[in-house]
């Protein structure tokens, strides 16, 4: 099978209460289930390989578990356990990283070994990390401090550390990559500003300020597929989307205006200020936004192309997924175009096409989930600690019980591991929602 195309997201994977459920996102007005799965409670992650077969899922009955599944055959492939809740997990063609509050494990894809155990890392209780999904890089990016923004930059493929980033004053909220692993997005706990590094350097790019008023908690950050754009959502009602363009690509005002002259005297003061007061002046509002009708839910936001135009989708915890269209010329405010339902069968495409009214109801805030799953007694049995990597009695985090792959995982076999929607060259937008 040709190498999957990351500049597409054609497919949306969502946990539900009894399984998992994968769909199509090929068109607007449809959202087309191309599999679900029902025998399995609780699912709080899952992670679909592109758009091949391969699935990994966790689930709150077995929290220190991970298991991975051909779906199309319906067959489990392996599975790992380990000494502790499974918080994220990350996967592309080469590398399958496993996040855990204070350890991260690095398992080859092609036959689920482990390659790697980073230990003794700075507490990361929201198992915050984020790894390329180029096929020519395998970066890995996670917290190298608790208190303090620093982002650790790890080569995945090498295993080997790269470079350390010191992004904000405060402690990481979201990280996330561009589609060929060269740009690194970031937040801080506060929220309220986002930047952008370069990788594998670390320069900072760009630097956009979400807003003053108040602390948000950043729920997802997006690239586009062209990098152009980058959204991010929050707990609040409002999602930004951020335009990355150089200062020479910014269009002239045609005619002055007294804003226009105040900004210009603003910039040349920039000169003259330290750097901490000009980066402030000097960062940019949101290019467009979306005002959802409610607040205070998880929501997880990406940029797609769409039946060729482009579009803001937007998972959120009230079960639905909305459909915005994003003009690339103006900006501004996205209008909403659909609405689907995610999690109930029963309800028909009428309503699912009705305006929300009323605020949703209440439902667990992830905060809430992670606490829940952490609080769930492992089914593993206890074992003799220090297992290295390889799984030999040597020094090394805990793995109670794992059963490895029968034999290489031919993923590049396309009898093997076809792809489930006609296109080969797409990816899917994996969404970690529990209904």
């Amino acid at each position: 099978m040709a190498q999957a195309d990351p500049h597409f997201i054609t497919s949306l994977a969502v946990g539900t209460s009894s399984g998992y459920k994968l769909f199509s996102l090929s068109s607007v007005d449809r959202l087309e289930e191309i599999y679900k799965c029902t025998d399995t409670p609780d699912v709080y992650i899952v992670e679909r390989l592109f758009s091949s077969s391969l699935v990994i899922i966790v689930s709150l009955s077995a929290p220190r578990k991970m298991n991975v599944y051909h779906f199309k055959k319906g067959t489990e492939i392996c599975n790992y356990s380990y000494s502790n809740t499974i918080l994220t997990v990350r996967l592309n063609r080469q590398r399958l990283v496993v996040c855990l509050k204070e350890a991260i494990y690095i398992h080859n894809i092609k036959d689920l070994k482990l390659l790697k155990t980073i230990q003794e890392i700075p507490p990361n209780p929201t198992g915050l990390c984020a790894l390329s999904i180029n096929h020519s890089n395998s970066y890995l990016a996670y917290p190298g401090n608790a208190t303090i923004g620093e982002i650790v930059i790890y080569d995945a493929n090498n295993l080997n550390n790269i470079s350390t980033i010191l992004a904000h004053d405060g402690s990481l909220a979201a990280l996330t990559f561009n589609s060929m692993g060269s740009r690194l997005a970031s937040a801080s706990e506060k929220g309220t500003v986002i930047r952008v590094f370069s990788i594998p350097e670390g320069q900072k790019l760009y630097e956009f300020r979400r807003g003053m008023k108040r602390y948000v908690n950043i729920g997802s950050l997006a690239f586009s597929r062209d990098s152009q754009f980058l959204s991010a959502s929050s707990n609040t009602e409002t999602i930004h989307i951020f335009r990355l363009e150089e200062p020479s690509q910014r269009p002239q005002e045609e005619s002055p205006t007294w804003s226009g002259y105040m900004g210009k005297m603003f910039m040349a003061a920039t000169n003259y200020l330290p750097t901490q007061v000009s980066g402030m002046m000097s960062q940019d509002r949101a290019f467009a936004t979306v005002r959802l009708n409610f607040s205070g839910h998880r929501s997880i936001c990406m940029l797609a192309m769409i039946q060729k135009l482009p579009r803001l989708l937007v998972a959120a915890s009230d079960g639905f997924l909305y459909m915005y269209n994003l003009d690339p010329q103006d900006g501004g405010e996205c209008v909403l175009v659909k609405k689907h339902r995610l999690h109930n069968d029963e309800d028909d495409d009428e309503k699912d096409t009705t305006e929300l009214d009323s605020e949703p109801p209440a439902l667990p805030s992830y905060a809430a989930t992670v606490a829940k799953v952490s609080s769930v007694p492992s089914s593993s049995s206890s074992s003799t600690p220090g297992y290295s990597e390889d799984g030999g009695a040597l020094r090394g985090e805990i793995i109670p019980e794992h059963e490895f792959a029968a034999g290489p995982l031919h993923l590049d076999d396309e009898t093997e591991f076809p792809p489930v929607i006609n296109s080969e060259k797409k990816f899917p937008l994996d969404l970690d929602l529990l209904f």
